[in-house]
């Protein structure tokens, strides 16, 4: 690749894009629905600096609202976070908390909708808002993580303290969360709603994942054999789409073989160990899971 090449290349990264901003403010709208049409009104709790706001928010006075503790906590750990992060996420990420608090403040105190006493949707089902809640917040803060920035400030604290402390990145958040749920029960001297609010983090946390890596995922199979053209050949025929062929080396035989990497929905699993087999019976599959697959439409044509 030639230096002007990569230097348009370079050029486009940096670029912030219209598109990102335009999700990221659908991102921190559906982000605000899931919070105060449903979570906040009952007195549940979101995760993270989200969830901190709004205990903050119960237990000041009222001009200290939810979308004035989502500011004020939220944007100084992005800008702490920013040389961990670089410029782009911080300023993506300070965009969707702004417009996360701007959407809740106009639900809340605009809009002639009342959130004070009972979900608009749902009542005082506390199950209901804690299961809706959670999964339509959750497709905001998947929405924002997809065009990346972030929708709480306790993953920028996750990544800068995690490791510095020997833990995971998810085991901080994870701890984080007990903590303030363990918190709120204490403050307000009862567990019913902690309790609702873990099963609303919950159903939050599997939607990011579907919204981040897809509903379906795909399956990565790594096939050895020494027989790989005509596997390669046969694959691509049926199911009309492209291999990669790895050379490799047997641990225990020290024989060269070749690995085929290949793509299949869950549906097809059975039929490509079905194919494989019949060309080469002693080939060795193995089959594991891919979040996404990004293709062009060259690579989409048959190699």
């Amino acid at each position: 690749m030639n230096e002007s090449r990569k230097k348009k290349i370079l050029d486009n990264i940096k670029k912030f894009k219209l598109r990102n901003f335009l999700m990221l403010t659908v991102a921190g709208l559906v982000n605000s629905i899931g919070v105060t049409m449903f979570l906040n009104p009952v007195k549940l709790y979101d995760s993270g600096i989200s969830g901190t706001s709004m205990l903050l928010a119960q237990v000041t006075p009222e001009y200290l609202t939810l979308s004035v503790f989502l500011l004020i906590l939220n944007i100084p750990l992005f800008i702490y976070g920013l040389k961990k992060q670089g410029v782009h996420f911080t300023v993506y990420a300070i965009y969707t908390v702004a417009m996360y608090s701007l959407f809740a403040w106009l639900i809340t105190d605009v809009l002639p909708i009342d959130v004070n006493l009972a979900s608009p949707l749902a009542g005082k089902d506390l199950l209901l808002c804690s299961l809706f809640g959670g999964m339509i917040s959750g497709i905001g803060s998947g929405l924002a993580i997809r065009f990346g920035g972030a929708m709480d400030g306790i993953e920028v604290m996750a990544v800068v303290f995690a490791k510095k402390i020997g833990i995971t990145v998810g085991t901080f958040v994870m701890v984080y969360n007990v903590i303030l749920y363990v918190v709120c029960g204490i403050i307000i001297k009862s567990w019913t709603l902690p309790l609702y609010s873990i099963i609303a983090y919950a159903a939050a946390l599997k939607t990011v994942d579907f919204i981040v890596e897809g509903f379906d995922r795909s399956k990565c199979a790594m096939i050895v054999t020494t027989m790989p053209e005509d596997i390669c050949y046969i694959l691509s025929e049926v199911f009309e789409t492209g291999s990669t062929k790895i050379e490799v080396r047997g641990g225990y035989s020290n024989k060269s073989k070749t690995m085929v990497y290949f793509i299949v929905n869950r549906f097809q699993v059975a039929k490509l160990k079905e194919i494989v087999h019949e060309v080469d019976p002693h080939a060795y599959i193995t089959i594991s899971e891919v979040a996404d697959v990004f293709t062009s439409e060259l690579q989409n044509k048959k190699d």
